[in-house]
């Protein structure tokens, strides 16, 4: 009882550091790349779908992504979403390729997305405590009803706490590693 509750929240806990470290890569520090446009979906056969399952993409330089579309039906849509975005970019379509290119970052820009990597760690940080929460509900729950005694409980919620530590500490260094790389210029 106690090993499950605890596995069980400790694989929650990695899914959410695996969500809060994807969204961190979606945001764009100096040198874009495919995981840029993870977010972003176009209308394809009428289902909004990721580009990134459209396309592939190719990065010649620096602030320049050249996306290859699998149809070239799909061109206007893929050109319309990344146009759509909140990427602030213009692509440019030459009929066989997309080239987007990205401006440099300025200073307004880069505290603008420290603040959302800010707001992002703090998701995932809340959505570890929740399951610390779910997990410390379920070993009252046992104690209570005498599944397990009270020493045992006290120990797995011992544990439960260090667990949530760590990961808030994973999340905490994500951050820290993402705010360094906003910073750089």
């Amino acid at each position: 009882m106690i090993e499950e509750t605890l596995l069980e929240a400790e694989e929650k806990m990695e899914k959410a550091v695996g969500v809060a470290k994807g969204d961190f890569a979606a945001i764009r520090t100096g040198r874009p790349g495919p995981a840029t446009f993870s977010k972003v979906t176009a209308e394809y056969y009428g289902v909004q779908t990721p580009i990134n399952q459209l396309a592939s993409f190719a990065v010649p330089e620096p602030r320049m992504v050249v996306i290859s579309p699998f149809d070239k039906s799909s061109m206007q849509a893929i050109e319309r979403a990344i146009r759509d975005s909140d990427l602030g970019v213009n692509p440019a379509n030459d009929g066989n390729v997309i080239r987007v290119v990205f401006p440099d970052l300025s200073e307004e820009r880069r505290k603008e997305y420290i603040k959302v990597v800010r707001s992002k760690a703090e998701d995932g940080k809340v959505s570890i405590r929740n399951i610390r929460r779910h997990a410390k509900d379920a070993l009252d729950k046992a104690v209570k009803s005498g599944e397990i005694g009270e020493d045992e409980g006290h120990r797995a919620q011992e544990e439960l706490e260090e667990l949530t530590h760590k990961y808030v500490g994973e999340v905490d260094e994500l951050l820290k590693h993402k705010e360094s790389e906003l910073l750089e210029v």
